[in-house]
């Protein structure tokens, strides 16, 4: 099955579109990329050549900087729900720290900004409080933000001390020990795969988790009871399994890089999973063979059988239990593997590189083809 090959039965149930959301987002980068030559040969100069990725490199003479914006989405409901804020920053920073070090950029600033609907003091220090923890774990400045009273134009859910949204922007410099930002150019038939571990649902595919859980537990799925073998990690209630904070991967990616080891791309997995999101970087007509994932958490097989939806589709809208993908070579990947180890990461060589097209996975559900 192809990530364009979804019907409309699993589009109904996430309650959005992975096919319609690439192709949204391919024309909007369209009409940013024609506004590419307004900076040509000025400071602040776009990279042409990184298209697919999500973030960009803007050059400042010999100074090559990358740029990249999101959010952390409908996660945030679960927090209202849950009214537990401090662990909201580590999506936050994970969603554009870690799409800056997939294409060689080491985080270094970062601006926000919280869209509220009625300010309340107490939730926006416990989201702050939080974004500090994140940024010193990631060695990130916030050095920028703002905080919009936007009365009706923002809601969540209801009797929530504060219905918000959370955004930001972060910049992050090359770093020295590459010519170029990463884009996948250098990959070839033959180099490894190494999967780096991700404990959580981190902040994507939470419109079908909510769905789903509001189907199976009703309205207030928060509080229903979670008893899977990761209860003791992951948390007793199902609010608490899906408010699990993100693992951040850019310091541990970033170490590989300072030791000299080799990184020929890298794939942040966030929507769209494993096939949509390593196939931006299978460039030069290779593809990918991973017999060697780490196995879906728990939480996120019960989920599937929650939603009705099957592994194929589970490995589209959710990380699945591996949060990035570096491609390196063979010789060096169990080096980067026991780097990644030495930093407090869980990692492991998951496959290879193949000259034919495509992402073959080989997981516990079976063989799953994505052309």
């Amino acid at each position: 099955m192809s990530q364009t090959s979804a019907d409309t039965t699993i589009k109904a149930t996430a309650g959005y579109s992975i096919e319609e959301g690439n192709a949204a987002s391919k024309n909007a980068y369209h009409w940013a990329q024609k506004t590419f030559s307004t900076r040509a040969g000025k400071p602040g100069e776009p990279a042409q050549d990184l298209a697919g990725g999500f973030s960009n490199e803007i050059r400042f003479g010999a100074e090559r900087l990358g740029i990249g914006s999101d959010g952390i989405g409908t996660k945030i409901e679960v927090a209202e729900r849950t009214d537990r804020y401090d662990t909201l920053g580590y999506d936050l920073i994970a969603m554009v720290a870690d799409d800056l070090i997939v294409a060689g950029f080491i985080p270094t600033n970062l601006s926000n900004i919280i869209d509220v609907n009625t300010l309340n003091y107490e939730v926006v220090d416990e989201l702050m409080r939080g974004l500090h923890d994140a940024a010193q774990f990631s060695q990130i400045a916030v050095t920028g933000g703002e905080i919009a009273e936007l009365g009706n134009r923002i809601g969540g859910y209801p009797g929530a001390r504060m219905n918000f949204n959370w955004c930001s922007t972060a910049v992050g410099v090359l770093h020295p020990s590459l010519e170029r930002p990463l884009s996948g150019a250098n990959v070839r038939a033959g180099q490894a795969v190494v999967a780096l571990r991700s404990p959580s649902f981190r902040s994507n595919g939470y419109s079908l988790a909510r769905r789903a859980l509001t189907k199976a537990f009703g309205e207030a799925w928060h509080t229903a009871p979670y008893s899977g073998p990761d209860a003791a990690e992951m948390g007793q209630t199902w609010g608490e399994v899906m408010l699990a904070p993100s693992l951040i991967f850019a310091p541990g990616v970033g170490a590989v890089l300072d030791a000299g080891l080799p990184v020929h791309a890298a794939a942040h997995i966030t929507g769209g999973g494993i096939a949509d999101n390593f196939k931006r970087v299978l460039k030069n007509g290779v593809g990918a063979e991973l017999t060697n994932l780490f196995e879906p958490l728990p939480a996120m097989q019960q989920l599937a059988e929650l939603a009705g939806i099957t592994p194929t589709e589970a490995y589209l809208y959710w990380n699945m239990g591996n949060g990035m993908l570096l491609v390196t070579d063979e010789a060096q990947a169990e080096a980067v593997a026991d780097n990644l180890r030495g930093h407090g990461y869980q990692a492991q060589v998951a496959g290879r590189i193949t000259a034919e097209p495509g992402v073959r996975l080989a997981v516990g559900a079976g063989e799953l083809s994505y052309e």
